[in-house]
């Protein structure tokens, strides 16, 4: 068959878009879709396809470097997910204590050095999905955009303030053993339960995160990557505990760092880090609502994290403070950075999606896909990990806490159980395509009842009721407008993100009023402090 014939055949079966790659010029292509579509008469049909001989033969020449690049590509970016978790298995430590398994320490009973814990704590808050939503936020608002998302960092030393003065002032080794101090057993209940919520999105935002770089979403190569990603972090998650995590969280940290530089090395040239901190305006409409939204959030999204919050306990305090500002510091400014990605692309005018960060690296080729995919790689591993740590922790450690109960003596047991658990039913979201950005938002705002119970509780005895008072009416706004059953009236501006901070204004009003209410009538009545049910 000549040349000819086979590029009819192509033509005028399925397989001619197969052809049409991106490299092609663009009057060949709208050439071969002339060809396509219109109608020619049979006695001149040879012609037309012998005048289009050249285009045929480098099209033929095309497809067989994309099949070899295809080749290539599967060689390289899935040998490299099965080479990442031999490694992360070879170096995460066989925790066999249970000061190791749930407290990070070493086999010797020795708690993490404050250098391993603030690259724990940086690497393991920088989410694949979080790079993603900042490069995003950047394509759509510039750094605007980038300087709001990366405002969720600030949660970081907030939080290690807020737990330093909980050891200091209440000797607390956990915030649940606070929280049935403070405000009861039910209140801890509820608070468990918000946190395993929590856990069980961080597992499908962040494989879904991976996934995306290996095939489109709902692909088999995209399912297929993300279910053996969860695999293989879970076999060294398994074996390491929260030891082996903070292990690999220092190696995973390593990588992300040089590859985020390597990336950036590639973007930054061509227009500047001046002209791209250029890009956005600080209007409400333009991001700023976003960006007064998270620092509301900031104020209640660390408490509900115990990827987070479990590292504040770990190590003597003062050290543990120093970790915590850090860390936050260099997230911020990681986050910051990564949102250059976004804009960058949107000063290329590349279709992004949403996924930002994919589409930057697809145009600029295939090694810098494969740069980015082992950036993601690191920053969903690290979070993953972290994530099986800290649910173990919480089914084997801090329910039967809640219960009245001592953990059991097979708690290891019990949390590897639990591990295996979450990985199974955990990606379930993921195949059912959810939207990533929602484990962020929408939770966020489904907690801010959790501000005032950390924030204020100097200000009030043992109290029950302050907590049901503040936590269940942020839960339900969250809820509400989730579902869209919001008023508009309760926008503040007119931008996309609106509504958002008007719930998350007015919800902290209300939140805050209903935890200091039995307070005040407590005190107005003349009552005494009531026990706490550790009394």
């Amino acid at each position: 068959m000549s040349v000819a014939d086979r590029f009819q055949a192509a033509i005028i079966g399925d397989g001619y878009r197969f052809f049409i790659t991106r490299k092609t010029d663009k009057r060949q292509r709208l050439g071969i879709r002339a060809l396509k579509t219109q109608i020619i008469p049979g006695d001149r049909i040879q012609n037309r396809f012998e005048n289009v001989d050249g285009i045929a033969n480098g099209l033929f020449a095309e497809r067989k470097e994309f099949v070899m690049q295809s080749t290539v590509f599967g060689f390289v970016f899935w040998g490299f997910l099965l080479v990442y978790g031999a490694i992360m298995y070879a170096v995460a430590p066989n925790a066999r204590t249970v000061g190791a398994f749930f407290r990070g320490e070493d086999n010797s009973g020795r708690e993490a050095h404050r250098w391993a814990l603030t690259a724990s704590i940086f690497i393991s808050w920088v989410f694949a999905k979080s790079v993603t939503n900042a490069a995003n936020l950047g394509a759509s608002y510039g750094i605007v955009g980038g300087l709001a998302y990366a405002t969720y960092w600030l949660s970081i030393l907030l939080a290690g303030w807020v737990i330093y003065r909980l050891r200091r002032a209440t000797g607390a080794t956990s915030l649940v053993g606070f929280l049935i101090g403070k405000y009861g057993r039910a209140a801890a209940l509820a608070f468990t339960a918000a946190i395993l919520i929590r856990l069980y999105n961080e597992v499908w935002s962040n494989t879904a995160v991976v996934g995306g770089y290996y095939g489109a979403p709902g692909s088999s190569a995209f399912i297929g990557a993300a279910l053996l990603f969860t695999a293989v972090t879970l076999i060294y998650s398994l074996k390491g505990g929260l030891r082996g995590s903070i292990v690999t969280d220092m190696i995973q940290a390593a990588i992300f760092v040089v590859f985020l530089a390597a990336m950036l090395l590639l973007v930054l040239p061509k227009h500047g880090v001046a002209t791209l901190i250029s890009v956005g305006e600080f209007k409400l409409a333009a991001g700023v609502d976003l960006l007064l939204v998270a620092g509301l959030q900031v104020l209640s999204y660390p408490f509900h994290d115990p990827v987070l919050t479990d590292r504040g306990f770990i190590t003597e305090e003062k050290a543990m403070l120093k970790a915590f500002i850090l860390a936050g510091i260099g997230g911020f400014l990681s986050i910051v950075a990564f949102s250059l990605v976004g804009i960058d692309a949107r000063l290329e005018g590349l279709a992004v999606g949403d996924n930002a960060p994919a589409a930057v690296a697809r145009a600029l080729g295939i090694g810098a896909l494969f740069l980015m995919t082992v950036l993601m790689i690191a920053a969903a591993g690290s979070t993953l990990d972290s994530t099986f740590a800290s649910l173990s922790k919480a089914v084997a450690r801090e329910l039967p806490l809640v219960a009245g109960r001592q953990p059991s003596p097979a708690a290891i047991r019990h949390g590897t159980l639990a591990m295996v658990a979450i990985a199974a039913l955990g990606n379930l979201p993921m195949i059912a395509g959810a939207e990533i950005l929602a484990a962020t938002t929408v939770s966020g705002t489904m907690v801010m009842g959790l501000a005032p119970v950390f924030l204020l509780q100097r200000w009030v005895g043992y109290s029950p009721w302050s907590f049901h008072l503040s936590f269940w009416p942020g839960l339900v706004l969250g809820i509400l407008l989730a579902l869209g059953w919001i008023p508009a009236a309760w926008a503040i501006g007119t931008g996309k993100y609106a509504l958002l901070l008007g719930v998350n204004f007015y919800g902290l009003l209300i939140c805050a009023a209903g935890f200091l209410l039995p307070e005040i009538v407590r005190r107005w009545r003349g009552g005494a402090v009531p026990q706490s049910d550790l009394a």
